[in-house]
């Protein structure tokens, strides 16, 4: 028989000894397969672990988060943040023209019209959109006062 890890050839056997043969060759391939395959994996896990660090720190966008007076708020626009980010924040991003949910807020009063509805940009449209809501938004006339709907809109004006 040959050496090594040279596979066995026909005539190492007997006619009679063809099956043996076969299966030898096969566990052969199976421990060389093995022995690639399981270096290839780590390998692989390691590379794929790394890229999804990659793409997580690349995707990321932070920013310290401001304070009020950092941004300059009165006590209405203030308090219109905190509202915001009660109910608004899960959907929409206030620093952003990118969108969570719903559309990024940023600049949403230095349009003329709303990005997605066209509606006119203005404090009348916003605050029905935010008492009434949308096909993929909730109203929030049972849940915020005319007070802190019109801190909201101060707040938005910031933006």
């Amino acid at each position: 028989m040959g050496s090594g890890n040279k596979l066995p050839r026909s005539d190492d056997f007997d006619s009679h000894d063809n099956d043996q043969m076969a299966i030898i060759r096969i566990r052969v391939t199976e421990r060389r397969l093995d022995r690639k395959f399981s270096t290839g994996c780590r390998l692989t896990g390691v590379a794929v672990v790394a890229l999804l660090v990659l793409a997580s720190l690349a995707g990321c966008e932070v920013e310290r988060r401001k304070s009020d007076s950092e941004l300059g708020l009165d006590p209405q626009q203030s308090s219109g943040r905190k509202i915001y980010d009660n109910y608004c924040d899960r959907c929409h991003r206030p620093y952003s023209t990118k969108g969570k949910k719903g559309p990024g807020l940023k600049g949403i009063f230095q349009h003329p019209y709303l990005s997605l509805s066209g509606l006119p940009a203005n404090d009348e449209r916003v605050r029905d959109i935010v008492r009434n809501g949308r096909p993929d938004m909730p109203g929030y006339s049972q849940t915020l006062t005319p007070q802190d709907i019109q801190d909201l809109l101060a707040y938005l004006h910031t933006l």
